[in-house]
């Protein structure tokens, strides 16, 4: 399984051999997969601004859903850690927009009912989601809200007999205009703890509005949610959530997933600008050729190369079960910092090339800073890492 020819360009110190042969056949399939059925689709639709449907049936054929869930899916146990982490990365090598989509559903969204909810609730959404017959959704940040969520959630909740009654506002929410069940979290006003509920198509006084205007993920529909007097069942509210806390055990495990993304935005744009360097040609010989391009191309294959070899290592205390806020935070902070250098050194190699679709990278350019901002600033990830290795708290 481990052929030549198979091994991406940027796989310097050959990662992807840590893999067992048959993870390594998965990810394998889900690279001819992104290359010859989303690939195609993407520039047009990332200019349009319009999530292209299709990718839904095209996503149900593909076998990839609910990988990590045991129980769920097509996959007869769950995936190493280390092939979930690849795979996010080899959809973000072809879209970051088409991989945000995947990522909400099958991770955010899907995580969220696998480990917030019961038995009874994950039995109950978790097929129809693994299926891709149902699409989810995740809706924490507020309009007026960001890195201070945790204290400061505007969304509420209040019990009224078997129902809760949610109020409240959701903005920047992946998938929202059109998914089926939306996980939103809300403050509970007779404790002040965060509570998460799953609230379904068509509940009234939820309202969805696709957010216009975006220069980043354009593909993904981000939506602005208004909550005005949702009523939900006491059965849709998440049973193993019962404060902030929990939440943030799940936001833990997907902070890791868009340090992984952010090695595909790397990998994608490096590849672009390694292939592009080869055939452009100026002073009469491939441009690969002079100094200056090699020196770009080695310092973001260094960049490739060492914040894959701390994705391995996260993946790996993943799998073992001990892995800290503090492990992600880490790769989360350092590896979008490294993707902002090699996007700009990739895009610099294109010239003016670089500012049109049509090469790819301005696309990889313009994702890079979504990936930077959500999931933690580069600062508030920062902080976290620094309480855990200084013992002292700089947060407000």
């Amino acid at each position: 399984m481990n052929r030549l020819e198979d091994q991406l360009t940027a796989d310097f110190y050959n990662y992807e051999a840590l893999l067992p042969d048959d993870e390594r056949k998965i990810l394998l399939s889900a690279r001819e997969f992104m290359t010859t059925e989303i690939k195609p689709l993407v520039n047009e639709y990332w200019a349009r601004g319009e999530f292209p449907h299709e990718l839904i049936g095209k996503f149900r054929g593909a076998g990839l859903t609910a990988l990590s869930y045991e129980g769920y899916g097509e996959h007869p146990a769950a995936v190493s850690n280390l092939l979930t982490g690849m795979l996010a990365m080899e959809m973000t090598r072809t879209d970051a927009s088409v991989a945000t989509f995947f990522g909400v559903h099958n991770g955010l969204a899907m995580y969220s009912i696998y480990a917030g909810g019961d038995q009874e609730q994950r039995d109950r959404w978790l097929p129809a989601m693994a299926a891709m017959d149902k699409i989810g959704a995740f809706a924490m940040t507020e309009p007026l809200g960001g890195s201070d969520v945790a204290g400061g959630m505007r969304t509420t909740a209040e019990r009224d007999g078997d129902t809760w009654v949610l109020n409240g506002a959701k903005k920047w929410i992946g998938n929202a205009t059109f998914a089926d069940y939306v996980v939103v979290w809300a403050r509970d006003l007779a404790d002040n703890q965060v509570k998460g509920f799953v609230v379904e198509k068509g509940t009234p006084g939820f309202v969805a509005e696709k957010i216009e205007g975006k220069i980043a993920f354009r593909i993904v529909e981000n939506a602005e949610i208004t909550l005005t007097g949702v009523r939900v069942p006491e059965a849709n509210r998440l049973q193993r959530i019962d404060s902030f806390r929990d939440v943030a055990e799940i936001l833990r495990a997907t902070r890791g997933g868009v340090a992984w993304q952010a090695l595909g935005v790397m990998i994608g744009a490096y590849e672009a600008a390694l292939a592009y360097s080869k055939e452009r040609e100026q002073f009469g010989r491939p441009i690969a050729r002079f100094q200056m391009v090699q020196d770009k191309l080695v310092q973001s294959l260094g960049n490739i190369t060492a914040s894959w070899g701390m994705l391995v290592q996260l993946a790996k205390l993943q799998d073992a079960g001990i892995f800290q806020d503090e492990h992600s935070s880490l790769a989360k902070a350092f590896v979008t910092s490294r993707m902002r250098e090699v996007v700009a050194w990739a895009r610099e190699i294109f010239g003016g090339n670089g500012i049109v679709l049509d090469h790819d990278v301005a696309r990889f350019f313009a994702d890079a800073e979504a990936i930077y901002s959500f999931e933690g600033t580069r600062e508030m990830n920062t902080l976290i890492v620094g309480k855990a290795i200084t013992g002292q708290s700089a947060f407000v």
